[in-house]
């Protein structure tokens, strides 16, 4: 893929997503109204541009200090956080889940620093707010930073639902349905190293694209390991990562093409990939890409089954390709995780 046309479908996915939000904003006309009003009544002036839309957050309103206006609330003057105690007398547990707090017209939410990636628009990253969030110990002391310029405003959802540790458009056997983006998959962020390397086959993570260019969509999926797997290719240590290259053609609903190899990163390269997604360029190595060596290629009519089937199989023993898959680890993997999380702190 040349540089102009990743940069065309990146335009073009950014295009597909602001539309996305004005008509989730025109749906939402009445609720912005009346949102207006509240938050005129108690001195803040709000107008169009006060409010967004994304997929984890839902439509929001925003201005400094609005939720400092809407609670009769003030956080603890030495730190700056809220009280559980308080926020419970005030605010409800609400059915959108852990991070939220629903009030007369609105859900306070903690803070964007527990978000993935401490993005403004990313959902929760896992698992901490959900296990704050259910702390209810006796004698125990809660208090949290909220975000004190944004609010939600559409109460009743809907609830955007991510895996525990991945996050993306989701896969659908309807390949010509698929949402163009990154995905990323992670091992469960408690596990320790070895466990990564027991049940995750040293997986640091697998990053997946999906783009769009007239009737073919191209797939992209690469497995990176731990720092600690290395492979010696000549005079060099280098980071071993699996790659993954398709197209499918949406006019045949098959794949036409389905190739894989192996990337070679340099120390440098790994560092500022394995945290990234496919829109890194490199730039700051010296090389345009990686070095890599192709060791599959199809051509011809694939079916989605067996490109499944195919695809699961080269990460081997990496269950987060089952998992992006079908939705959910593998049954072995949730009771093992279930078995380790019921266990006391150490």
């Amino acid at each position: 893929m040349t540089g102009a046309n990743f940069d065309e479908m990146f335009a073009q996915h950014l295009q597909d997503m602001r539309e996305m939000e004005r008509e989730e904003l025109r749906n939402a006309v009445d609720q912005i109204e009346t949102f207006k009003r509240l938050a005129q009544s108690k001195g803040v002036v709000l107008t169009e541009a006060s409010f967004h839309h994304a997929p984890a957050l839902g439509v929001t309103a925003s201005a400094p200090a609005l939720l400092r206006a809407l609670l009769d609330i003030e956080p603890n003057g030495r730190d700056g956080l809220f009280g559980w105690p308080d926020l419970r007398r005030t605010l409800e547990l609400s059915n959108i889940g852990g991070g939220c707090l629903r009030g007369d017209g609105f859900i306070a939410m903690a803070h964007p620093c527990f978000r993935r990636q401490m993005r403004l628009k990313n959902n929760w990253a896992p698992r901490f707010i959900d296990l704050f969030w259910a702390l209810d110990n006796d004698g125990l002391q809660k208090s949290v930073a909220l975000d004190e310029d944004r609010v939600r405003i559409d109460l009743d959802g809907p609830m955007y639902m991510e895996a525990d540790t991945w996050y993306g458009p989701p896969f659908n056997e309807d390949v010509s349905q698929i949402a163009p983006g990154n995905v990323k998959l992670r091992p469960p962020a408690e596990l320790s190293n070895s466990r990564v390397q027991m049940f995750f086959a040293d997986a640091y993570c697998i990053d997946v694209k999906w783009s769009n260019a007239g009737d073919i969509k191209t797939f992209q999926a690469l497995e990176l390991k731990t720092e600690d797997v290395q492979l010696k290719l000549g005079n060099g240590l280098f980071h071993p990562a699996r790659y993954l290259h398709a197209e499918f053609d949406t006019q045949r609903g098959t794949f036409r093409h389905f190739d894989g190899a192996i990337q070679y990163l340099t120390a440098a390269e790994y560092f500022a990939r394995r945290d990234s997604d496919f829109s890194m360029t490199y730039k700051s190595t010296q090389h345009v890409k990686p070095t890599s060596k192709k060791v599959f290629k199809l051509n011809g009519a694939i079916e989605v089954k067996t490109w499944v089937e195919l695809s699961s199989h080269f990460f081997a023993g990496n269950p987060l390709m089952f998992e992006y898959f079908n939705g959910a680890l593998p049954m072995h993997i949730l009771r093992i995780l279930e078995r380790l999380r019921s266990l006391p702190a150490s």
